[in-house]
């Protein structure tokens, strides 16, 4: 049984939206996917892509996936990683590839330079919260995250 992790190939979108819709379904977030795939064929595969996909496999089977994307950090005037989605399907799990897509992205930052490697985790997932304690990530309770979106953002950008 072996691991192999990779970028995702241009003819992939429609797999990378498999994984993206199974995540939402886990998280009971479904319902809010309007991605379809060609909206990710245009976001990974543009020219100049703004975000990025690692797929792991085990023997040779897609088993998880990474999304991820370059962020900005004024106070250490570097750059750093945001992981907007790890997930690895049920089956497979127990297997290390989701420690194998952390260790990929980050050995990316050592790599490159970067300061940081950040992400959300949902506050019920505690399977998932066990698990990025394993790895060294420390929760940043004096954040909050805010977002604006939906007919609040329209409005935000016509002024109001």
């Amino acid at each position: 049984m072996s691991m192999t992790i990779r970028p995702a190939r241009p003819d992939e979108a429609g797999l990378v939206l498999a994984f993206v819709r199974e995540l939402a379904e886990y998280e009971k977030l479904l319902h809010e996917v309007e991605a379809n795939e060609a909206d990710m064929a245009a976001a990974l595969f543009a020219p100049e892509p703004k975000v990025f996909c690692d797929i792991a496999e085990w023997d040779g089977a897609p088993a998880g996936v990474a999304i991820w994307f370059y962020t900005y950090s004024t106070f250490t005037g570097r750059h750093g990683i945001w992981l907007e989605d790890l997930y690895v399907r049920p089956e497979h799990r127990g297997r290390g590839i989701g420690k194998g897509l952390m260790v990929r992205l980050a050995k990316r930052c050592v790599d490159e330079g970067l300061s940081r490697f950040a992400w959300w985790v949902l506050n019920w997932n505690e399977p998932s919260r066990v698990f990025y304690r394993s790895i060294g990530a420390v929760a940043q309770s004096e954040w909050t995250v805010k977002r604006v979106d939906g007919e609040a953002l329209r409005k935000l950008a016509a002024g109001s």
